[in-house]
């Protein structure tokens, strides 16, 4: 296994950031570490990094205990933290080859020339990091973290502030990286998740509370099924909720609502029927398919 987890708690006064978190993930996976705020997410990276120890519990990356082989485990382990700790002074190829020969590299100039080709910045490599765009920086990032030909990549929120383009980049980079690394990565965005990871742990209140492949995550609403539907006018709450088999219901927009119901029946010809009751007109009905922020909001509900 390259990360290996067990009853991982770590305690902050009387405060439980992890409570007996358990979960393993095997070599080439792209694992997605989800959770509201302060649900424990960044301190469970940081404990796999050797940053802090926990309470209790035990981790292993590459079946060495992260608290007692924590150099050995910094060998074969790459991180970019939330907040990318840059030398903004540095040009991004000396700060490469600083980065670099802290891991006492061999080759380091190739590996530089390398690392630059691979995460785009041949055209910024002259420049001062200070100077570059904040998609850029987390490039540059993603550059020291994977310098050192890790095993093991740990990227805690690594598009957080990107541009809709920038985002598209580096997780295009990132799931190219993955194909030959275990990666697991820390993201409030479920649609990074959904495009870029094989699976998804989702953490609340220092506790595990799902776990498995995004596949399969979307069939915890098997047997419920979505439609969008706009009246032309505002309809009764109330009265709209009377339908039989509705599970749900939400008020999208101004006459706009978001109908979860049972699979079992199609509740669309009574909808219909519902309108001409209340004089209404249906402007739009249209099914939708569940997302991961769904599934994300059933598991983490107080």
């Amino acid at each position: 296994m390259s990360v290996r987890v067990h009853a991982l708690t770590k305690v902050f006064g009387s405060q439980y950031a992890l409570d007996r978190a358990t979960f393993q993930i095997d070599e080439g996976q792209i694992v997605g570490l989800l959770g509201p705020n302060g649900a424990g997410k960044s301190t469970m990276m940081k404990i796999l990094t050797c940053f802090i120890p926990p309470t209790s519990g035990e981790a292993f990356i590459q079946d060495m205990n992260v608290m007692e082989n924590s150099v050995e485990v910094r060998k074969v382990v790459g991180y970019l933290p939330e907040h990318n700790p840059l030398y903004v002074e540095m040009y991004v190829r000396e700060y490469l080859e600083f980065i670099g020969g802290i891991h006492k590299i061999s080759n380091l100039q190739p590996r530089v020339d390398e690392m630059i080709e691979i995460t785009g910045l041949t055209a910024e490599r002259k420049k001062k990091i200070g100077m570059l765009s904040k998609g850029f920086r987390q490039r540059v990032g993603l550059a020291q973290a994977l310098i050192h030909d890790p095993k093991v990549l740990i990227l805690d929120e690594p598009t957080s502030g990107l541009d809709p383009n920038q985002l598209v980049e580096i997780r295009k980079l990132i799931k190219e990286v993955g194909k030959q690394k275990t990666v697991m990565l820390s993201t409030h965005i479920m649609q990074e998740v959904e495009a870029i990871c094989d699976r998804a742990i989702i953490i609340n209140y220092g506790k595990i509370v799902a776990d498995d492949s995004t596949t399969n995550l979307h069939k915890m609403r098997e047997g419920e099924e979505i439609l969008l539907v706009e009246f032309d006018k505002p309809a009764d709450e109330k009265l709209l909720r009377s339908i039989r088999n509705i599970n749900s219901l939400e008020n999208t927009g101004p006459n706009t609502w978001k109908i979860i119901f049972s699979s079992k029946t199609d509740i669309r010809p009574l909808l219909f029927q519902f309108a001409i009751d209340n004089k209404l007109t249906v402007l739009s009905l249209s099914k939708q398919q569940h997302t991961l922020e769904e599934i994300f909001r059933q598991v983490t509900k107080n």
